[in-house]
């Protein structure tokens, strides 16, 4: 691959790279996921290797996840010398990232527009990290980080904030990037739950039945219910009065807790 000056390949946008430059904000990042000194932590798309720059001085080791083989390569060559940074080459949502990293660990990432939601869901598959922190899209913070009754609230946010406590901690914009992206980005932090309010055996039945239910969320849930389950009117509305939902609510008005009980019941 022909490379640029100061020996970097060419950026390759079907890959979604913009690379954060602005050392003030990488500090912020490593700041919001503050390792220990003990600590490991899974970097993902480390790029150009900036941010991992920030990590080896914070953590104990870094296990940087690279898809691009011409980055990762210049990365193994920068980082031969120092044994605390593991770079790997690979696909990030083929990766187990609790093996990788060996133990408990704390994640974070630069991660790119056009797989924020898989990647995000692939970090949450068991064994989680303690801590993660991603920088997104700011639109995709807001929705990760909703609270019910906004628009932002979706199905995103309720498959999330079951089993996760989300903050958006603070915007980025543009100009910190290069290339620059067209939208304004935004740091975010998950937090695993210590007891999720889904058990491990429903996380995939749940999801589901979430995406079902925001896929008619202009429907009121008196009507919205009887195309899951189906059931006659008189039926939907009395499994909605177990689950204490107002029958003429709709989805987005919907508590994180309601959603498990609605879930549940429908499954009983």
């Amino acid at each position: 691959m022909p490379r640029r000056a100061g020996g970097m390949p060419p950026i390759r946008k079907s890959m979604g790279q913009h690379f954060l430059t602005d050392r003030g904000i990488l500090t912020r990042i490593v700041d919001g996921l503050a390792p220990g000194k003990d600590e490991t932590v899974v970097e993902i798309g480390p790029g150009r290797g900036a941010l991992t720059d920030v990590l080896r001085e914070r953590a104990g080791n870094v296990v940087a996840i690279e898809l691009d083989r011409a980055l990762a390569a210049i990365l193994v060559e920068r980082y031969k010398g120092d044994q605390r940074v593991r770079i790997v080459q690979n696909d990030v949502l083929s990766v187990n990232l609790a093996e990788v990293a060996g133990g408990p660990y704390a994640l974070v990432g630069n991660v790119p527009y056009n797989i924020t939601t898989p990647i995000v869901f692939h970090s949450l598959r068991r064994p989680r990290a303690r801590r993660m922190v991603f920088l997104v899209q700011k639109e995709v913070a807001e929705r990760m980080a909703a609270s019910p009754g906004g628009g932002d609230f979706g199905a995103l946010t309720v498959n999330l904030q079951a089993v996760a406590a989300v903050r958006m901690l603070f915007s980025v914009p543009a100009g910190a990037f290069h290339p620059k992206p067209k939208v304004t980005s935004a740091v975010v932090e998950l937090v695993p739950r210590e007891v999720p309010l889904i058990r491990p055996e429903e996380e995939e039945p749940f999801r589901e039945f979430v995406q079902a239910v925001f896929g008619m969320r202009r429907k009121q849930m008196k009507r919205l219910i009887r195309s899951i389950v189906p059931a006659s009117r008189e039926a939907a509305e009395a499994l909605l009065s177990r689950c204490a939902i107002d029958p003429e609510s709709r989805p987005e008005t919907l508590a994180i807790d309601r959603f498990v009980t609605l879930f549940r019941t429908t499954r009983s």
